[in-house]
């Protein structure tokens, strides 16, 4: 999928270090339910079970050759409903992650024509809350002190976006 020479793709084995280096970068790491340094083993676990289930899209952003960014978007209920999951490289220029939640939400309501994507954020992620409100997510609840990070327990900020409600956004480009 192709928009403004920035293209999403499938995740390919030559992508999956670069992956595991973003994931393991403090900018990113803090943010995630898992907050320890991965493995090597740990990701490749983790790479073959996105990749070997269907229910799991994961996708890599490029611009130039130049891997910017990931989403996953996983499958887990009848009906079209999918949550996902989502980080940009610590070294992406400003803008990237907006590109990368566009293609990503067109991908899913539009090539895997799913009915409802899910997403989630710790309560203290305010630029995760920002993105998912910037593209028509609603907060749909807050899973109290659901995460503990081996120190203190967080909240948990759920959104949701109908793909009838992306396709009114996008037709009126708010």
């Amino acid at each position: 999928m192709i928009n403004n020479n920035f293209i999403l793709r499938g995740i390919t084995p030559s992508d999956y270090p670069s992956l595991m280096q973003w994931r393991n970068d403090p900018r990113i790491r803090s943010y995630m339910y898992t907050q320890h340094i991965i493995t090597t083993e740990e990701h490749q676990s983790w790479v073959k079970k996105i990749t070997t289930d269907d229910s799991y899209h994961p996708l890599i952003l490029e611009f130039n050759n130049k891997l910017l960014g990931f989403v996953n978007i996983h499958q887990t209920a009848r009906g079209g409903i999918a949550d996902w999951g989502f980080y940009i490289s610590p070294d992406a220029p400003k803008g990237t992650g907006s590109k990368l939640g566009k293609q990503a939400l067109d991908y899913a309501f539009n090539k895997l024509d799913l009915h409802k994507i899910c997403g989630q954020a710790l309560d203290f992620n305010e630029a995760s809350k920002r993105f998912h409100k910037r593209f028509g997510f609603k907060k749909e609840g807050i899973l109290e002190q659901h995460h503990f990070d081996g120190q203190k327990y967080h909240n948990v900020i759920s959104f949701g976006l109908l793909a009838h409600d992306y396709r009114l956004i996008i037709n009126n480009e708010i």
